[in-house]
This record gives C-alpha cells, sequence and structure tokens, in this order.
C-alpha cells in the first residue's frame, strides 16, 4: 500500500512544473508560416487614384480579399502573417466606389514599407 501512495505521488509530481525542465529545450510541432490575403505594396498603393473604375483598380490590386453583398461598393483588402502562431504583420485597405468610380481611399491601417533607396553610381 505504501508503495502505490509514493509511486502515486511520484506520478502525480511529474505532472506538474518543474523549473529544472523549463531551462531544457523540448522539441516541438513545426509551426508553418501563414499568409492570407491581398500584400499591397508601396508601388501598387501610389497607383491607386480617386476617379479610376473598378476594372483599373482591380488591374492594380488583384480581386479585393474580402467581398460584401451588403456592401457591394466598397472593396476591402486585408493581409496577414503569421509565424510560428503568433500574428506578424496585419494591414488592410478599403476603396468606396460611386457609380463604378473610386471616390474613396481608406488606408489608415496600410503599412507600407517603402522600397529601399539604392544610390546610383556616377
Amino acid at each position: 500500500m505504501r508503495f502505490k501512495i509514493i509511486l502515486l505521488s511520484l506520478l502525480l509530481a511529474s505532472c506538474g512544473n518543474i523549473s529544472l525542465l523549463d531551462s531544457i529545450p523540448m522539441p516541438t510541432s513545426y509551426k508553418m508560416d501563414i499568409r492570407q490575403g491581398n500584400f499591397v505594396t508601396a508601388e501598387m498603393r501610389e497607383k491607386i487614384k480617386l476617379g479610376m473604375s473598378k476594372s483599373q483598380v482591380r488591374y492594380v490590386l488583384g480581386t479585393p480579399m474580402v467581398s460584401d453583398v451588403f456592401h457591394a461598393n466598397r472593396w476591402d483588402y486585408v493581409y496577414r502573417l503569421e509565424q510560428k502562431a503568433r500574428l506578424v504583420e496585419q494591414q488592410r485597405l478599403t476603396l468606396y466606389f460611386e457609380n463604378d468610380n473610386l471616390t474613396k481611399i481608406d488606408d489608415s491601417d496600410l503599412h507600407v514599407k517603402p522600397a529601399p533607396v539604392v544610390a546610383e553610381d556616377k
């Protein structure tokens, strides 16, 4: 009986958080990078101008990620990047149309990194 109690207490203690095991690297499962949506670059954003038609915008940016039947005149370009199950980057560009023409651009959630400047050799 004593042996069973000792064995049970050892088994229960092994389920707890032992600080010695925290410093030992344990193998974990592979977590894939997940990219979802439309990635909008600075060059793409610069090409979008008010007054453009829907087909012109679609040519520059591609088909929008989110098309809402309740807001047919609004296109949302959403992009998310997750690495190791953590959100690393997120951007959102919302375009509003009236009569097939672009009337408003909401890029407040668009965090576009500019292209690096390369010095020319003279």
